[in-house]
């Protein structure tokens, strides 16, 4: 027999609603940005700031996948449509017939550059300006918890 629902009391709905609304406001708007800024997407920001930031220029297909966390059919038509553009660029694995390298490209680069600075102005503008020093080591540390909570858990 299914254990009955846990529903949430009042105060759990309006922190959930309340995080849901603002994360998908601050998303939205982000993402308006980065479009009437540079022309990329959000998708393709997540892909290059990924990439260059984290994984030196270039990552394993799955990897990267996994570490924006997008299923592999989501990852392979965005990847298509920024090699289409010039942006990134898709290499064989050596050590794996299967596998392929994502590579950001020397435009891929050249239009992170220049995207960056603006979209962290308005990371700060609409998110960081917002809170105290204190407000932002006490949500790190809640997201930080929250994202070690799930990794102990099945998907």
């Amino acid at each position: 027999m299914d254990a009955p629902p846990r529903w949430l009391n009042g105060e759990e709905k309006a922190a959930w609603d309340g995080f849901i609304r603002m994360q998908e406001t601050l998303i939205g708007r982000l993402s308006r940005r980065i479009q009437a800024d540079s022309g990329m997407s959000a998708s393709d920001y997540i892909v290059l700031a990924s990439l260059t930031e984290r994984g030196g220029g270039r990552m394993r297909f799955l990897d990267l996948a996994k570490m924006v966390e997008w299923e592999k059919s989501r990852m392979s038509h965005q990847v298509t449509r920024m090699a289409k553009r010039g942006l990134v660029a898709k290499e064989e694995c050596p050590d794996d017939g299967r596998g392929a390298f994502i590579v950001a490209t020397p435009a891929g680069y050249k239009a992170i550059e220049e995207a960056a600075p603006q979209h962290v102005e308005h990371v700060r503008r609409l998110f960081i300006d917002a809170l105290t020093p204190n407000q932002l080591s006490t949500l790190a540390r809640i997201s930080k918890r929250v994202l070690d909570h799930m990794e102990k858990l099945p998907d």
